[in-house]
């Protein structure tokens, strides 16, 4: 038992050895430079975000715009991804235009995002959205035509339906790399959901929270602001990790079954 426990902290080694490698850096004065602010003055800073209400309400409104622009984007690659997947003339219709579009830079749609949807939480979303849609559409599509050629055969031979054959065969084979689009998904809108709140309009958000945080050089707050995306990010990961494990524990199961 504690060599299981001892296990699940070697994780913290590396940020335990930063931190105290960061407060040496400011306890000896090893730079004077006014970037580099002591863990004390973050934590304060924490403490204050915290009372206050203001890491809340800068989370929850990131939070809210990265939900639904994760949610439409994810959605319509799947839809799209499956359409790819399923059919080839979809794919011959569709897909050059596709492979085509995904090799734009993401920020490059920020100025036609504000024209079309203004310079609020619209384009905010929809910039998220496009984060997501991506890869969702090419590990959906690169799912479905993976699927081993001997499982539809064997489908076959026992006379599956249409219906049975997607439900039973693809759609089990193809469930790996699909949570793999959907877990990119995740990572890249929460991405985005800084970068649009960093670049778009300003507004409440955890991302516009660094932006105060430079533009009256209040660096614990640049660095609180830092930390608390980075334990978001590890937050939702660790999540959706669990959640793909528990819901792909059927996958075997399901296709030695049939």
């Amino acid at each position: 038992m504690l060599n299981l426990n001892l296990k699940n902290l070697r994780g913290l080694v590396l940020p335990s050895a930063l931190l105290l490698l960061w407060w040496l850096a400011v306890e000896l004065k090893w730079s004077t430079s006014p970037i580099l602010v002591s863990p004390v003055a973050v934590w304060d800073r924490a403490v204050a975000q915290v009372a206050s209400g203001d890491l809340w309400a800068a989370l929850s409104a990131s939070l809210w715009r990265d939900a639904q622009g994760f949610v439409i984007g994810t959605l319509a690659g799947l839809l799209f991804g499956s359409l790819l997947g399923a059919s080839r003339w979809f794919e011959k219709l569709l897909g050059p235009s596709f492979h085509t579009l995904k090799q734009i830079s993401l920020f490059a749609w920020i100025p036609l995002l504000s024209v079309w949807f203004g310079l609020g939480d619209s384009a905010k979303i929809a910039f998220i959205a496009l984060a997501a849609f991506f890869p969702v559409v090419l590990n959906t599509f690169e799912g479905f035509r993976s699927v081993p050629r001997e499982l539809i055969e064997v489908a076959r031979v026992f006379a599956f339906s249409p219906l049975q054959l997607w439900r039973r065969v693809v759609l089990p084979a193809a469930a790996p790399s699909i949570f793999t689009g959907i877990h990119l998904s995740l990572i890249y809108s929460w991405l985005a959901t800084l970068g649009a709140e960093y670049l778009l309009v300003s507004g409440q958000g955890i991302g516009n929270t660094l932006i105060d945080g430079r533009e009256h050089f209040w660096m614990d707050l640049v660095l609180f602001g830092v930390l608390v995306i980075g334990a978001v990010g590890y937050v939702l990961n660790l999540a959706l990790s669990l959640i793909e494990k528990r819901l792909l524990a059927w996958r075997q199961n399901t296709i030695a079954q049939y």
